[in-house]
């Protein structure tokens, strides 16, 4: 469906936390304050009167616990925001806050709404993956997957992305070897970005809460292992007895946060600073949910369409690392060249914060297109369930 669009939407700031590693310095965060620091962030770099915010709407995947209550409007509060901006909740699996960011633009392209706040935030340490599902499951609340039309229509399935990532891998001919070397590039890329200082404008510094270094400020993802190595990586066990996942070749569990801020022309004159990109095309798709993985595919398909592009015509690309076939598959079907892909690396090394992941990735992708000053950029996430999110910025 091509998009039409009676206003314009610009980003103009984008911030991010480092991306905490499994308890490590950020994993005694309380989600909402870390969900506030990067609000109080974007009010500090854009210069806008905070009353002038029309919402806020943040991804979380795991919306249990200390992530429960609406995190969007519980980082609100616990941020210097005034009471009078409201705040959303999105859980659209791994691509929460990119759909969270697809709502800020619609938002303002509708012209309903002027300045609208698009994040994430998980603190994975804390609340763990799939706690919204065990922890119901265990309170006698019930199994998400068992009903009776899903159970009909995929008789004897059991939906899981460690299955979808290995069926992703055979249909596509990837070899473990494959699959590491990619995972290794991964590592590479992060540390050669870090030691140049290519996430320094992206990555807002917050103290550490954890026991070991308490009070510490922590600037850089946490994640990237310098050392990396293909014997390393090829040593690892399989999730699965003669798979190919291991836990070198996909995503790493992260603590972090991450949030754009969204306008059209008139919210511009509430701000202090220029645009810095546009979002020029948006999509969502479903896909096979027993794959799982591949939606990426046909959602950056249709994002070109919308514009009338060709994968060619984009600068930079970044696709959700969540297991390595899932970036090497969608290379291998948008004939895309592999130096544009994931270039300041990805999931795998720089980590994966669920909710917080799409803004995240939109964050790292508007600063490196403008270091390179590329003209389009499009990224695309593979979420549970099967659907996808592809965006197009210039």
């Amino acid at each position: 469906m091509r998009i039409i669009m009676a206003e314009k939407a610009y980003i103009v700031a984008a911030v991010r936390t480092p991306g905490g590693k499994k308890n490590g310095s950020l994993s005694n965060w309380h989600p909402a304050d870390m969900g506030a620091a990067v609000l109080d962030e974007l009010v500090s770099t854009s210069g806008i009167n905070p009353k002038d915010i029309d919402d806020v709407i943040f991804g979380c995947v795991d919306q249990v616990g200390a992530q429960s209550g609406n995190i969007a409007r519980n980082s609100i509060l616990a941020s210097s925001l005034p009471e009078s901006v409201p705040g959303t909740s999105v859980d659209r699996q791994c691509g929460s806050s990119q759909q969270a960011l697809h709502f800020a633009a619609q938002a303002v392209m509708s012209g309903t709404q002027d300045v609208v706040i698009a994040g994430g935030v998980e603190v994975m340490s804390l609340v763990p993956i799939g706690a919204s599902v065990k922890d119901g499951y265990d309170a006698g609340h019930g199994f998400p997957f068992n009903a009776l039309g899903i159970e009909s229509r995929y008789p004897g399935v059991f939906f899981s992305q460690f299955t979808g990532a290995e069926l992703v891998a055979k249909k596509w001919n990837l070899s473990r070897e494959d699959l590491d070397n990619f995972a290794l590039s991964s590592h590479k890329k992060a540390a050669y970005a870090t030691e140049q200082g290519f996430f320094n404008k992206e990555i807002l510094a917050i103290q550490s809460k954890s026991d070991a270094n308490t009070g510490l400020l922590i600037h850089q993802d946490e994640g990237i292992r310098y050392d990396a190595s293909i014997e390393a990586l090829s040593g690892l066990k399989t999730v699965i007895e003669d798979g190919l996942i291991t836990a070198g070749n996909a995503s790493q569990i992260t603590d972090g946060a991450s949030a754009i801020m969204v306008c059209n022309d008139a919210g511009l004159k509430k701000i202090k600073i220029d645009p810095r990109a546009e979002i020029v095309s948006l999509s969502v798709v479903g896909d096979d949910p027993v794959f799982m993985l591949t939606g990426p595919i046909p959602a950056s398909i249709s994002a070109l369409k919308n514009l009338d592009l060709s994968i060619h015509d984009m600068d930079l690309y970044e696709i959700n690392e969540a297991f390595a076939p899932v970036p090497l598959a969608w290379a291998t079907e948008l004939e895309a060249d592999m130096s544009k892909l994931n270039v300041n690396g990805g999931a795998i090394s720089l980590g994966h914060p669920l909710g917080s992941t799409g803004t995240k990735l939109m964050t790292t992708l508007l600063h490196e297109l403008e270091r390179r000053n590329g003209k389009y950029a499009l990224q695309a996430i593979c979420e549970g369930g099967g659907t996808a999110n592809a965006t197009i910025i210039k």
